[in-house]
This record gives structure tokens, sequence and C-alpha cells, in this order.
């Protein structure tokens, strides 16, 4: 009985002191890891996010850029991490695709992570050259299949997004098409606009200028259904049925964090996301903020990692060792 009162006494000690650490949470700065190189996307949303954590939270929110292997190594500095919330990670979409296309990972995608928010999400635009004869996803497909092997794709490394987007349309479109590969993605781009390549799917912001400019032209957009931020473009799935993808970014933090922190971080990062400024940045950029729970955020990515998996093993992409 004294033992079973020891443990009782011990167990409630232990819940005292992790609410009292949790609400005195945060006490020194904290450190946002980036898999990815500063002035991408991720790391552009992250900065901007930790600049309001930093304001709401009273210690400074600093961003720290570990790319390399595919985003995994920032990943892993983050899994290797000690759980008590002053070490997190922001995650591009490469995140649901990674356990797909790498042999091995050396952490485990959905179990030595816990979620905090979804922060932004937003589709892909697939473009073609201004001069290029499709006007629509159909037209396209028309084309291809007129001419297999002519229609030329820019793709950018193996497991990017604009390389996997181009092997689910080549499949459920079924056509042959011409896959073009670039070591970057503005290098693409200028190709296409030149018109060395005809088509590409790409990150909006990106193509913005040629698209304003009459050097591309958009043919849809990749989300679940079109966007008032893209006002009459259509998406890709009004075609081919089932044709869904977004980028996205996210942060979470190494597997056993208290959750009395993940709950702190969740409301600062939601009340960040909807602050008028930041949401309007995010839409000049054709991007939604989210700002979602922890749970919806766990149920994202498992959606995710799903969504992708067939594409990347019928395709027979493999990276790592």
């Amino acid at each position: 009985m004294k033992a079973v009162l020891k443990c009782a006494f011990a167990a409630v000690v232990g819940l005292c002191s992790l609410v009292a650490y949790a609400q005195t949470y945060p006490t020194k700065p904290i450190k946002v890891i980036v898999p990815n190189r500063p002035g991408g996307f991720a790391d552009i949303t992250t900065r901007l996010v930790a600049a309001e954590l930093t304001k709401s939270l009273g210690q400074n929110v600093l961003v720290e850029n570990k790319p390399g292997a595919g985003a995994t190594l920032g990943t892993l500095a983050a899994v290797q991490s000690s759980p008590d919330g002053y070490t997190l990670l922001s995650v591009f979409d490469s995140h649901a695709t990674n356990p797909s296309l790498f042999k091995k990972l050396k952490y485990d995608t959905l179990n030595d992570l816990t979620p905090i928010s979804l922060i932004v999400k937003g589709p892909s635009m697939l473009v073609v050259n201004a001069n290029f004869p499709a006007k629509s996803v159909a037209e396209l497909i028309d084309i291809a299949k007129q001419k297999p092997g002519s229609v030329k794709f820019a793709v950018v490394s193996p497991g990017s997004s604009a390389r996997l987007y181009m092997e689910r349309f080549k499949r459920m479109a079924k056509v042959n098409i011409k896959m073009v590969p670039y070591k970057g993605g503005a290098a693409a781009v200028v190709d296409l606009a030149g018109g060395q390549v005809d088509a590409m799917f790409v990150a909006i912001p990106t193509v913005t200028p040629y698209l304003k400019g009459g050097r591309l032209r958009g043919l849809a957009i990749t989300s679940d259904k079109r966007s008032d931020m893209v006002p009459g473009m259509p998406t890709v799935s009004e075609t081919l049925p089932g044709f869904v993808g977004e980028q996205w970014v996210a942060f979470f933090a190494p597997a056993r964090t208290p959750p009395e922190i993940i709950a702190r971080l969740n409301t600062e990062i939601v009340k960040a996301v909807n602050q008028p400024e930041v949401k309007s940045r995010f839409e000049k950029q054709s991007f939604q903020t989210v700002g979602s729970s922890a749970a919806e955020l766990d149920r994202w990515l498992r959606d995710q990692i799903e969504n992708w998996r067939s594409t990347i093993v019928e395709a027979g992409i493999k990276l790592g060792k």
C-alpha cells in the first residue's frame, strides 16, 4: 500500500512539475530547423512565422538552415534534439514524399516527430511556353498523344515536386512525354520561357512575373478545387480526376515533447498565421494560411504520404544507398 501511495505521489509531483514547466515556457530562445536552403519558400515562411512567435512568446525564435540529402539531414538533427520545446522543425512537402523516395531513412517520419501545426498550403501550376499550341490540359494531352515523346517537360531533382507531378501526369493521362532534367528550378523556368522546353509543374510565385509578361501560359493548378487567388484557372483534376497535390509548410517537434508545450506552440502559431498582414503576404503568393490543430496535421501528413506513395513506386524513383 505504501508503495502504491509513493508511486501515486511521484506521479502527481511529476505532473505538477510538467504543468509548471509548460506555464513558464519559454525561458530561453527557441531554434527552428529548416532542412532546406535559405531563400526557399519553406525558409521564407518559417522566418515570417518565427518573427511573429518572437513577439508573442517573448523569446527569440531563431531559424537555422540545415539543408542536405533531400531535407533528411536537418530533419534527423531535429529528431535527435531534446524534446523540451526549444528545438522545432519546419518542413516542406518533401517530408511526405521522402518515406517513399528513400530506400532507408534514419528516422521514422510518423513516430519520431510530434505534429504542431500546418502553416500554409497552396497548389503548383502546370505552365507552358506562351508559343506552345495547347490552351488547356486536354489540348496538351491530345498533342502528347498525337506526337509521342515530342512534348518536353522540365523537371528538377528526382524527388522534386516538378518531377513527381510530371510522373503522375504522364501515367494518369497515359502519354509518352520527354523529361528534361535541370539542376535547379530557376534555370528550368528560364529555358521554359525561352522555348527550349514546353511545359513544367512549378510553384506559382516562381512563374508569376513570366505569366504577367506573357512569356508563359498557365493551364491549370494542382489543388482539388479552384482558387480565388488564381481567378478563372481550372484544376488539373477537372481533366484528370484524382490529380491533386499541394505544396505546404508545417511545424513539428521531437517526439515526447510535453503536450502542454505543443498546445502552447499551436495556440501561438494559429494566432500568428491569422494576423491580417501575414495572411495577406501569403495570399499574394497564392498560398492559403491554415493554422491547423496538431491532430489535423497528423492526419494531413498521413494522407500526403499515401497520396504520393503509388506515384513514386510506379515511377521507380529511389534515393539514397
